[in-house]
């Protein structure tokens, strides 16, 4: 079955200016927008309930570094544009502020009170997709070497990484159950992951 594909205007161009690029400049432009909410909250940029801004800043960084990974393959295989080099340090970093995200949720909005944090996971829908989605990355995160790639196999790697399909449509999930008011924004971050996820299905 053919399946439909174009390149983009310059793309082996663009393609080969992206090979000098190294890894390590996507990890620095990682950290800047953790520390622009740094700034924002050292100046008071933050409104009036920093913690829920801080949370949900964070929480929307992870979500989209998580779309990012996700576009890298339909990129390459339907605009010939290639970002595979930079797909684990995406991935990385996505997950950090995932981890982020929970934390300021864990630290700063339950003050460590774990029995009350544990209820709330339990109780409200959200929070239980949330820590589901987590759940998933974790052992994601935990084989993004090449240590673990070898140990694995390509293969077994391959189907353990697939975990990142459930875990972005429940982070999209639950970042629409998150807003009360239901804005147009979540349903684009969850538009853009099933779009992405039918592109690979549909190869």
């Amino acid at each position: 079955m053919a399946t439909l594909s174009f390149s983009l205007p310059f793309a082996s161009e663009l393609n080969g200016a992206l090979r000098r690029v190294p890894v390590w400049s996507v990890y620095l432009a990682g950290v800047l927008p953790l520390a622009w909410i740094l700034w924002l909250l050292a100046e008071g940029g933050l409104g009036i309930d920093p913690v829920k801004e801080i949370e949900q800043r964070l929480g929307k960084i992870g979500l989209q570094l998580i779309v990012a990974g996700l576009a890298v393959t339909p990129l390459r295989r339907f605009a010939g544009l290639n970002l595979l080099r930079f797909r684990r340090a995406i991935g990385v970093l996505a997950f950090c502020y995932v981890v982020l995200h929970l934390a300021a949720w864990v630290v700063l909005d339950m003050a460590l009170l774990w029995s009350q944090a544990l209820g709330d996971i339990v109780k409200r829908p959200y929070l239980t997709l949330g820590m589901a989605a987590f759940a998933l990355l974790v052992p994601l995160a935990a084989t993004s070497n090449n240590w673990a790639l070898r140990r694995l196999g390509g293969m077994r790697w391959r189907v353990l990484h697939r975990l990142v399909y459930p875990a972005a449509v429940l982070g999209g999930v639950h970042y629409l159950w998150l807003v009360k008011a239901w804005p147009p924004e979540p349903f684009v971050y969850l538009g853009a992951i099933l779009a992405l996820l039918a592109l690979r299905l549909g190869r």
